[in-house]
């Protein structure tokens, strides 16, 4: 609880500094471009009414021209030139009102030099050219390799230092915040490795390191100089992170708020998620935009549904989400989808704390029971009438028959040393409680004179079973008995197991003094019985007490699996 508070509290920091807004000094107006190259376009005005809007689509090396009209809102400060940075696709050279101001790659020679340049480029604009009032950026670019991404992508005037210093300073910020979700990552997966049962726990693991990869991946740009032919395998890379981490997030809601049919539906939503990928597969902003939508509201109808359940944590999930979607209208699509997973994933690591805070209380609880369980078992062969009424008789013994008298002591002395072995176990092997009824019924013929005979059959020695329940219901079978004709009293334990269940089946023969309308009271044996059964077996068992023919039958089934 400590980890997930702590690092709800960095992240959520770091989440707000990472989605501030810089000042705009500049407006930028529609791109139009043309193929063909002459040095004229470069001039501020040159008349370009017959030039196309939009993206050209080649890559076939000609070169061709961008036009960006751009207008200064304000003035540079003294001595603090602005700067222009670019994200361009193809190699190019950057005028600004006619004057070259860079230059990345051999624009129109890629094929004769190779990839050379990069894709994200930081120039200084001469002071004398940044005035308030209208501009023209121009750019002669050229692209030999994936035409059909060619475009003028981003433009961003500012100071050029801030230019060159805030980039770092955001990707800095971002790789802290990608750095939380790894160790946040490594951590869950521990977690599940020590109880594998917890999916959850895997799930949210995978997406925090899919997420970390992912910012990974969009922020490289900032340390890796990358030419742009290599720019497709990144964005199919975050494609892939995409479709990743949009499916795993509402599978992990799904395991959080069940709900009626979630095969059915998660098959249905993956098949949406695939469709989404495969319609418009180069349109990587488009295909991002919508399986984050896509993730967005199937989530949303989960949260919902466990809203409606009043399942815990559901309402506060049910706020993150509202709150991440609300962001997009707030800022930038980039920096809504980083927030947004990011709060969406610390939503996710609270319904883990919480699940990990009730399996604590579980587990601690659980110790108080195993403890008073044993003191149950140790006290319901220590009570002083038990003790009173055994001695007594051995007084008896002793003094009539001290041969017998010494086998009476031996058997209580083996009853209760077989007593101290198994008090302080959870399960014991079968044939130490058949011992041990064994051994209890030789010290009870001694008391009661009567003759007790114990069979088995079907008995596997490698199963286990917990401490004490054969012999509670051996002494209820005791108690609740009355002998036969021939002053007998005869027990049986029979054993059945399939691939579903294993079954002991406990038979009385005897004259029973409870009749068969009578309710069944549950007394301390049989509330020590299930209380000891659900702690190894939690809720997979049943156990029927009923009277037959014959005496008395109690049957205690396991189950393999949840019924």
């Amino acid at each position: 609880m400590k980890f997930a508070n702590s690092f709800l509290l960095v992240a959520s920091i770091l989440l707000l500094t990472s989605c501030s807004q810089d000042q705009v000094v500049f407006k930028e107006y529609d791109t139009v471009f043309k193929v063909g190259d002459q040095p004229e376009w470069a001039e501020k005005n040159w008349n370009d009414q017959d030039w196309r809007k939009g993206k050209p689509f080649m890559n076939d090396g000609r070169v061709f021209w961008f036009r960006t009209p751009i207008e200064i809102l304000k003035a540079p400060e003294s001595l603090h030139p602005y700067g222009i940075q670019l994200h361009v696709y193809g190699e190019y050279e950057v005028f600004w009102d006619g004057v070259l101001i860079g230059k990345n790659g051999n624009p129109g020679q890629e094929a004769v030099f190779g990839p050379e340049g990069k894709l994200w480029t930081t120039h200084s604009i001469p002071t004398k050219l940044t005035e308030q009032g209208d501009h023209l950026l121009a750019i002669r670019v050229s692209l030999h390799y994936f035409g059909d991404h060619a475009g003028l992508w981003e433009v961003d005037i500012d100071y050029y230092d801030d230019l060159l210093t805030d980039r770092l300073i955001e990707t800095s910020y971002m790789h802290i915040f990608a750095g939380a979700f790894l160790i946040a990552s490594f951590y869950f997966l521990f977690l599940y490795l020590s109880n594998k049962k917890e999916y959850p726990m895997l799930i949210f693991s995978i997406s925090c390191f899919l997420f970390f990869i992912l910012i990974l991946a969009e922020f490289i740009k900032t340390n890796i100089s990358i030419h742009y032919s290599l720019h497709v395998i990144r964005l199919e890379t975050i494609g892939a992170l995409m479709f990743g981490i949009s499916f795993l997030i509402p599978l992990y809601f799904s395991m959080q708020f069940p709900y009626p049919k979630r095969k059915l539906m998660l098959i249905i939503y993956a098949g949406v998620l695939l469709f989404i990928f495969l319609i418009k597969h180069h349109y990587f902003h488009f295909t991002s935009r919508n399986m984050a939508l896509s993730m967005w509201i199937f989530s949303f109808g989960i949260v919902v549904f466990g809203v409606y359940k009043k399942v815990r944590g559901a309402r506060l999930v049910l706020l993150t989400l509202l709150v991440s979607v609300g962001l997009s209208f707030v800022t930038s699509f980039d920096k809504s989808l980083f927030a947004g997973f990011g709060l969406i994933l610390l939503s996710m690591m609270y319904l883990l704390s919480l699940g990990i805070r009730e399996q604590r209380l579980a587990y601690e609880n659980s110790l108080v029971q195993s403890t008073r369980l044993r003191l149950q078992l140790l006290k319901k062969n220590i009570q002083p009438h038990f003790l009173m009424n055994t001695l007594t008789s051995l007084i008896d013994w002793v003094e009539e028959a001290p041969k017998k008298g010494v086998l009476f002591i031996e058997a209580l002395a083996k009853e209760f040393d077989l007593f101290n072995q198994i008090e302080n176990q959870t399960l014991i092997p079968i044939t130490q409680e058949i011992a041990l009824c064994r051994t209890h019924l030789e010290i009870m013929e001694y008391r009661k004179e009567i003759n007790y005979t114990w069979e088995e059959e079907g008995i596997d020695p490698e199963q286990k079973i917990p401490p004490g329940i054969l012999h509670t219901l051996l002494e209820n079978g005791i108690t609740h008995s009355l002998p036969l004709e021939d002053n007998s009293v005869r027990f049986k334990l029979l054993f059945e197991s399939t691939s579903d269940f294993k079954c002991y089946t406990f038979l009385t023969f005897a004259t029973s003094v409870r009749q068969r309308t009578d309710s069944v009271e549950e007394g301390t044996g049989l509330k020590y019985i299930k209380a000891r059964l659900t702690e190894s077996y939690d809720t997979k068992w049943e156990l029927s007490s009923e009277p037959v023919d014959h005496g008395w039958k109690n049957v205690i089934k396991i189950y393999s699996r949840e019924e």
